[in-house]
C-alpha cells in the first residue's frame, strides 16, 4: 500500500460523521497492517494485533465496534478457522484517484 492510497482512505475516513473513535481507531489500525504488508485490498488479521494497535482493551468494545463495521460497509471479513492462517479483512472503500 502506497502513502499516498493510505492517506486518501483516512481522507475518506474523515468526512464520514457517522464514524466515531472508535471505528477511526479500528480502521487505522487494519489500515497500517496493510501498509506493513504492502497490500491494499485483503490484509491478513489478528484480533490482538488490531486491538494492541488500536489500543482497544476490551473484547466487548472490539466486537461491538469491529462488526459495525462490516455493518456499515467499510470492511468485509474473512475469518480462518485454521491456527496456522490469519483471518483477512477486505477493504471495501474505494480511495480517490490517484
Amino acid at each position: 500500500m502506497k502513502l499516498k492510497k493510505l492517506y486518501n482512505y483516512l481522507s475518506i475516513l474523515e468526512e464520514d460523521q457517522s464514524l466515531n473513535v472508535w471505528h477511526f481507531a479500528l480502521l487505522s489500525a487494519i489500515l497500517c497492517l496493510g501498509y506493513r504488508q504492502g497490500h491494499t485490498k485483503t490484509i491478513k488479521v489478528s484480533r490482538s494485533k488490531i486491538m494492541s494497535l488500536s489500543h482497544i482493551r476490551t473484547l466487548p468494545t472490539y466486537h461491538k465496534y469491529f462488526k459495525e463495521l462490516q455493518k456499515m460497509g467499510y470492511i468485509n471479513y474473512i475469518p480462518s478457522y485454521h491456527p496456522g492462517y490469519r483471518s483477512e479483512v477486505e477493504i471495501t472503500i474505494k480511495p480517490y484517484k490517484e
